[in-house]
């Protein structure tokens, strides 16, 4: 399945809305955009994953590095991940403590924060 990538803002977070298949073929794509989308100066960003059918470990590996990216420049980086089969490999990874993960874009972007 393609990658579809559609991005917003919501105040001052920017949401990009992640639908399809992230894996070794399709990550670059996601990383160049988050990438893209930091070095404009967003400091906030959501990734709304509910569109997401499938992540494997190389799309893992791109979310990490755009946390990092952005906590090196007192940034956040929050996810938006309902689906269980999704949701697990953040569980199984460990990753559920190093992303704040909400159930909704509107959450996320509450300013609340985790």
């Amino acid at each position: 399945m393609e990658l579809a990538l559609e991005e917003r803002e919501i105040g001052d977070w920017a949401v990009l809305a992640v639908r399809g298949e992230v894996d070794v073929y399709t990550a670059p794509r996601l990383r160049e955009r988050l990438i893209e989308i930091i070095s404009r100066g967003a400091r906030r960003v959501v990734v709304d994953l509910e569109g997401v059918d499938f992540l494997d470990s190389t799309g893992l590996g791109v979310l990490v590095g755009a946390l990092k990216r952005l906590r090196s420049n007192d940034g956040e980086l929050d996810l938006v991940c309902t689906q269980p089969r999704i949701r697990k490999v953040f569980e199984i990874t460990g990753l559920t403590k190093v992303f704040s993960i909400h159930e909704s874009v509107e959450e996320a972007t509450s300013g609340s924060g985790e």
